[in-house]
């Protein structure tokens, strides 16, 4: 039980400590670039070795603040500064629940909030039923389908850090901050976007596995902020010491942009194409994919499975998609809708085996956690469609590393369908599908792609970047180059 809740807690409150090693390199980094604060504030301070390591390199600080939400750690912090010649104010709270703007009261410029904030996601607090994060809000302004599923999750930390950027807006301040590398982009898109007063910002890649135990990409961010700046470009390094960036990235017509040469060089292919698509989201693979076995049909449970054939079709996941795949894949998926919303009481009547196996796993199919289920017909599916049941596509596997679009066809003559990790065009004909092929699998596209495309995301490829290719241009460009 004791070991139980001790992962709770670390999963809960981000509980990676900072190794001191580390957060005196981050420190030593900083004042090199010639980052003198007054203030300094640590809004996650744990143990303190941030602060500590801060209070020893920058002789110039004034005043440093500390908050966290745990008692063990503010007293064993309260050991480190005990003996400081400087103010040091430890404050036990809520990062959530904190006003920033009276801690932050009669403080001296610049400032510099440093740290390392929790690493865990808002969905995963949910999962643990954990309560330290912000009231749910739409944050970003999502719209739609996407406020409902995967770009609503977001990690802890980004939400914190937001509020921190929008802290030092307009002020004389520096970010430093540990976070994950896909934060790092979510943040600077964030200040970029809203025109916040960015002077400078670069990202320094960590070794996540080797400082705190965990396969994560994780880096320091950096801010600087001076009132009335406005740099649009970043700079990207591979670890603390080097001096010398690997490449640029900057904002450029709404989007972050991993390669702004490449970009440059191919942003009249820039479009809106909406025929890309996503595969079908089920989010119970152990009684919705079945594998077929001499005839017959297993299920995640290992369970043999006698369902009609009307609602079961052959699927692909994006493993197979990104891999070499057969037209006699043994993989299929229970298809129970056409289209979104579709009354699904009919399986009844048409498929009283599928309807009985469907009943069976009621419990589990009702307790999905994902909002886009509710108030849905019993056993709904999301990111359904005709575009689903067309003959021919056009895919590609959205978490694989390389852009490599394959013609999909049909299983004796009847659609092939996708999980939701693969994204695909619905295409009208076999001649349709391989002319789509041969446009994107041409350098010219994966060029464009690639300056849009960042490889250590979770999920590289994304309907998002797919759909700024205007195909028609890309089209026309080729047929120039000829």
């Amino acid at each position: 039980m004791r070991s139980a809740i001790k992962t709770r807690q670390i999963t809960e409150f981000g509980d990676f400590q900072t190794p001191e090693k580390l957060a005196r390199d981050i420190c030593s980094l900083l004042f090199s670039l010639g980052i003198q604060p007054k203030t300094i504030l640590e809004p996650t301070c744990g143990i303190g070795n941030f602060l500590s390591a801060a209070l020893e390199r920058f002789p110039s600080c004034r005043a440093a603040i500390g908050l966290d939400i745990s008692s063990s750690h503010l007293e064993k912090a309260h050991t480190q500064f005990h003996n400081k010649s400087i103010d040091v104010k430890l404050i036990k709270g809520d990062f959530f629940e904190t006003d920033w703007q009276s801690v932050l009261e009669n403080t001296s410029a610049p400032l510099l909030i440093i740290g390392n904030p929790p690493w865990v996601t808002n969905s995963q607090l949910s999962v643990i039923e954990g309560t330290n994060a912000p009231q749910k809000t739409n944050f970003q302004n999502f719209k739609g389908y996407d406020a409902l599923t995967g770009k609503s999750n977001f990690d802890i930390s980004e939400w914190m850090l937001i509020h921190c950027l929008r802290l030092l807006d307009e002020r004389n301040g520096t970010l430093a901050m540990i976070c994950k590398t896909s934060v790092a982009r979510k943040l600077l898109t964030f200040a970029w976007k809203n025109k916040l007063s960015l002077k400078n910002s670069s990202i320094y890649h960590l070794d996540a596995l080797n400082y705190f135990g965990v396969s994560v990409q994780a880096c320091l961010l950096i801010c600087e902020f001076a009132p009335f700046e406005l740099n649009l470009t970043g700079k990207i390094f591979d670890n603390l010491s080097d001096t010398t960036p690997l490449k640029a990235i900057g904002y450029y017509h709404g989007d972050i942009i991993t390669s702004i040469e490449k970009y440059k060089h191919l942003k009249h292919l820039r479009g809106d194409f909406k025929g890309w698509r996503s595969g079908i989201k089920h989010d119970c693979s152990k009684v919705m994919e079945l594998v077929k076995e001499d005839g017959k049909y297993r299920n995640g449970f290992g369970e043999i499975v006698d369902v009609e054939q009307d609602y079961l079709y052959q699927m692909l996941k994006g493993s197979d998609v990104a891999n070499s795949f057969t037209a006699d894949s043994k993989r299929r998926m229970l298809v129970t809708q056409k289209f979104i919303g579709e009354d699904t009481d009919t399986i009844k009547d048409i498929a009283p085996k599928t309807w009985g196996y469907l009943a069976k796993y009621a419990d589990l199919l009702n307790k999905r956690r994902s909002s886009i289920y509710r108030k849905r017909p019993q056993f709904s599916i999301f990111g359904v469609g005709d575009y689903s049941f067309t003959k021919w596509k056009i895919a590609i596997a959205g978490l694989y590393k390389k852009l490599d679009f394959k013609v999909v066809g049909s299983d004796m003559n009847k659609p092939i369908v996708f999980d939701d990790t693969v994204c695909f065009i619905p295409c009208l004909s076999k001649e349709q599908a391989e002319h789509l092929a041969n446009l994107l699998n041409s350098k010219t596209a994966k060029e464009f792609f690639e300056a849009f495309i960042f490889w250590d995301s979770k999920r590289p490829i994304t309907i998002d970047v797919l759909r700024k290719l205007d195909l028609n241009a890309l089209e026309e460009e080729l047929k120039v180059m000829r």
